[in-house]
């Protein structure tokens, strides 16, 4: 059987798979197809599997109908053995996560379901401009929410993969799924992990915190209607323990010689004891009182810096990269119709701001070599066609930008 594959993004899946190394955005390639291919281990694998799954109340029946037509996913075990793990800095995050296209999409898709966001933050007390931000991240708010067929993709981890037990819980939890009516085995797709839905929530996470917010009987994740999806995002949030109208952060100006060991989660300190070191916000005034914070300087002394606060570390029970979160947070508040960061990020490992590096790829396209889109984000893409270039012009083909290359491509 053979199942399309589309980009999708692979992200918090509601807290519970692994985050990417920095809170990195991963896309599956495009234009791949889910290929099952037999098995007989797999096939023996099932057959054992079946009176576990029956001892945790699944019935033959849903066991016969889930399984009709699944099987082994070689591509499944492919991406679980050969993920590669990107780190990226704050600025290459937010270039991708908070990009000039995220947020605009964000703003439309807000008020396009704004009397719906509305109603979800009134019921579940979780600010409506962080449940879009969510949803813009793990799926480009509905655009990539995977098609993978769920119930082979987990239990071809389940059999094969590095997280055995892991993956089966998650099997086992897709099958309450499917046996509750929620869903069928046709309509249960997600990522290659199970991660399923416009906020990509993993079978377990479902079972715990989705909701049927339009009254339908159905808990509806799959939908093109996302409304069951944002309030179980919103659900989530609250269990986590939301405080609404206060926020995940502010950017803020830290003082000469202020002490980098006084950054980090692991530091709190009360808003007047902050402001009384002579931390300031970046759009003046005085800092707000939302309860002990803790400041992030997430690219050292020469970059931005943020006082986070309580809402910060309920984000993290999404997704625990800082990337992550600060994403989240950022985009949100783009959403909302804020402006970009204030503070200038530093120069990276080859003296490139992010303008050089747009620039860069800017003459790279415009020489014929596809650097993709000018985001200023150096990646694979970016890397072969400074290759391609290298190679064109009789140059040490090392694939890295510098000043001397945007100088020569100008």
């Amino acid at each position: 059987m053979t199942f399309t594959r589309r980009n999708t993004i692979l992200m918090g899946a509601a807290g519970m798979l692994a985050a990417c190394s920095g809170g990195a955005l991963r896309l599956s390639p495009a234009g791949e197809t889910w290929q099952t291919e037999p098995n007989p281990g797999f096939d023996t694998w099932v057959a054992a599997f079946r009176p576990r799954a029956q001892a945790q109340g699944i019935s033959a029946a849903t066991l016969d109908r889930a399984f009709r037509g699944a099987g082994y996913l070689p591509g499944v075990i492919e991406r679980d053995r050969n993920q590669t793990e990107f780190t990226r800095t704050l600025e290459d995050y937010l270039s991708i996560a908070a990009s000039d296209e995220r947020i605009s999409k964000g703003r439309a898709a807000f008020q396009r379901h704004n009397a719906t966001l509305q109603a979800i933050e009134s019921r579940y007390g979780v600010d409506a401009p962080v449940v879009a931000a969510v949803w813009g991240l793990e799926s480009r708010y509905g655009e990539r929410r995977g098609d993978a067929p769920v119930i082979s993709a987990v239990s071809t981890l389940a059999y094969d993969g590095r997280r055995g037990s892991f993956f089966e819980s998650q099997l086992i939890a897709a099958l309450k799924i499917l046996q509750s009516g929620d869903t069928t085995p046709e309509r249960m797709t997600g990522s290659w992990a199970g991660a399923m839905g416009h906020t990509q929530f993993i079978p377990t996470s479902y079972l715990a915190y989705a909701v049927d917010f339009d009254g339908d009987g159905r808990r509806d994740i799959w939908s093109d209607d996302p409304t069951d999806a944002l309030a179980s995002t919103a659900a989530y949030l609250r269990r986590s323990g939301w405080t609404r109208g206060q926020p995940w952060g502010i950017e803020v100006a830290l003082p000469e010689g202020f002490n980098p060991a006084l950054a980090g989660r692991g530091t709190t300190r009360g808003t007047s004891a902050w402001a009384g070191m002579g931390v300031r916000p970046v759009a003046g005034g005085s800092l707000p009182d939302h309860g002990a914070g803790s400041i992030l300087m997430p690219m050292g002394t020469r970059g931005p810096a943020f006082l986070v606060f309580r809402n910060f570390t309920v984000i993290t029970r999404y997704n625990n990269a800082e990337n992550y979160v600060i994403g989240v947070g950022h985009l949100a508040d783009r959403i909302r119709g804020a402006g970009p960061l204030q503070a200038r990020f530093p120069p990276d490992r080859h003296g490139l701001t992010k303008d050089d590096r747009v620039a860069l790829q800017r003459r790279l396209n415009a020489a014929g070599f596809d650097a993709g889109d000018a985001d200023g984000v150096i990646g694979a893409k970016t890397q072969e066609a400074i290759r391609a270039w290298q190679r064109r012009n009789g140059i040490a083909v090392t694939g890295e930008p510098s000043r001397e290359l945007l100088a020569q491509l100008g």
